[in-house]
């Protein structure tokens, strides 16, 4: 063979043995995102689920030990897409149920939707949950270049099907048509689309990926592969919901091949989260933080989260940094060369610096956590309390976290395997007490209420909940609407208005 021609074939075979980066300097971004993925689910926070490539990209990147979703799905969602607060955008109150005319406010562009602005190529895989009773709140009328995924908020993981009440039907579209994938498990389904997109894609274009994945939620169900490593759990619903976070597990892993293959992975921010704290009564656990999915305690919203990436200028780090799912907004655009033209003013902030570099610029002081007016009032208001303390709020200010009204399930519940090492405590309190203080940073568990020797505190605290209820909107929480039945639109749940 000619020395030019063996010339050829060498380069040939190393270019395609190591495949060329993109030319884009600005990066790929995955984001994933679990449903109901507690605290003690996670290997790296001691769990006896076993999650090794979760354990790998968060062990090389930098995990956020400090960092906080919302109780419930919708709003998580909500505050992840807009970089906006609860409050701000009429989603105080519970989920966006299947037959209700509600969605997130198209008042405001939404982070496709300024990603787009600068040239990225935008997919979003999964679990929708913010609206979509108009074709206007679909994943693609927002911004999003292709959808593949489930617009209600759970679901058969095999059928693709269900039902709310008597409402009944399929749940499933490519795009904004409805599609039938009717016994794929939905793990596999929605990885290997995600798969798909990476494998199709310029990488000369950057890319946003969100890949909300409908594991962990309820129903329990997986293939019994991911089950026989967990026979010894002898909770039947701990045990599947094992086999459940195993097969997510493994669908990362496998996406991130996918990403190596591709070339991209170098240029890729991978960022993970849970929406919210784990459901105890399916499956999930958040031991030792107190209460679980849906509280206003740690359980429900002090979320495991984590960022890999080369660009990172520290990695193999546990940060300590006070971030919000709000964050993620402001922080992904800039990272992206954005701007926030256009939009309405952000509750996120950009913690770009924070993450990558240990910076305290733009640090986060405080939360809102929530503010609900539709919660059923407890007890009796605090003599000249600026916020009515009957209202189910919570808000957190440096070291200090304040719970008022109904806070939820306030339990501290051991896995099943460690229940005989721990006693479950007495939480048992006044049902008309309404007032709880805390020092998170002293007491991550939330054991010990300090309300009653820091007046002045919890004052401080009522005034800050009062300042961010003057800035609050509308709560937004229509009634059921019968047009909504799936009967009607073909036996598929989708826009209806």
């Amino acid at each position: 063979m000619p020395l030019e021609t063996r010339l050829t074939c060498l380069i040939v075979l190393f270019f395609n043995t190591f495949p060329v980066q993109g030319k884009s300097s600005q990066p790929h971004i995955l984001f994933v995102l679990a449903d109901d993925f507690g605290y003690n689910d996670i290997g790296y926070h001691g769990s006896e689920i076993k999650t090794p490539n979760l354990d790998k990209l968060a062990g090389d990147g930098i995990r956020l030990e400090n960092y906080y979703v919302q109780p419930i799905c919708t709003p998580t969602r909500s505050q992840l897409l807009s970089g906006r607060y609860q409050i701000h955008t009429g989603l105080q109150h519970g989920i966006i149920w299947p037959s209700q005319p509600n969605g997130l406010p198209l008042d405001s562009p939404i982070l496709p939707q300024k990603l787009k602005e600068v040239g990225y190529s935008t997919h979003a895989v999964g679990k929708w949950h913010v609206g979509f009773y108009k074709k206007e709140y679909l994943p693609t009328s927002r911004g999003f270049d292709s959808y593949f995924g489930y617009l209600t908020g759970s679901e058969d993981y095999y059928t693709h099907h269900r039902c709310y009440g008597k409402m009944c039907g399929m749940d499933l579209r490519e795009n904004a048509v409805p599609a039938n994938y009717s016994g794929i498990y939905s793990t596999y389904l929605f990885a290997q689309k995600a798969a798909d997109i990476v494998q199709k894609h310029d990488s000369d274009q950057p890319l946003f990926l969100y890949l909300p994945f409908q594991s962990v939620h309820s129903p329990l169900q997986v293939p019994e592969k991911y089950i026989q490593p967990y026979l010894h759990i002898k909770d039947e619903k701990r045990r599947k919901y094992a086999g459940m976070v195993a097969a997510m597990d493994e669908a990362i892993g496998n996406l991130t091949e996918v990403f190596k293959q591709k070339g991209i992975w170098n240029n890729t921010l991978m960022v993970f989260s849970t929406d919210n704290g784990g459901q105890i009564l399916e499956g999930g656990n958040n031991y030792p933080l107190r209460g679980w999915k849906a509280s206003l305690w740690e359980g429900g919203m002090h979320g495991v989260g984590f960022v890999h990436g080369q660009m990172l200028k520290r990695k193999g780090i546990v940060s300590k940094a006070l971030m919000h799912v709000t964050d993620w907004f402001p922080t992904l655009v800039s990272l992206a060369g954005g701007n926030l033209n256009g939009t309405k003013p952000l509750d996120g902030v950009d913690q770009w610096k924070t993450i990558s570099e240990g910076s305290a610029v733009n640090q986060r002081s405080s939360i809102l956590h929530n503010i609900d007016p539709l919660f059923q009032p407890v007890g009796h208001r605090l003599p000249k309390s600026p916020f009515d303390n009957r209202i189910r709020a919570a808000v957190r200010f440096g070291d200090w976290k304040l719970i008022t009204g109904s806070p939820g399930n306030g339990s501290w519940v051991p896995p099943p395997h460690m229940k005989l090492l721990h006693q479950m405590e007495d939480n048992s309190e006044p049902p008309e007490k309404n007032i709880w203080l805390f020092n998170i940073t002293a007491d991550p568990y939330e054991h010990k209420d300090v309300a009653h020797i820091n007046p002045k505190v919890v004052m401080q605290m009522l005034d800050l909940l009062a300042q961010y209820n003057q800035t609050a909107v509308p709560c937004r929480y229509p009634k059921m609407d019968e047009k909504a039945n799936p009967k009607y639109l073909g036996g598929y749940w989708g826009p209806w208005l």
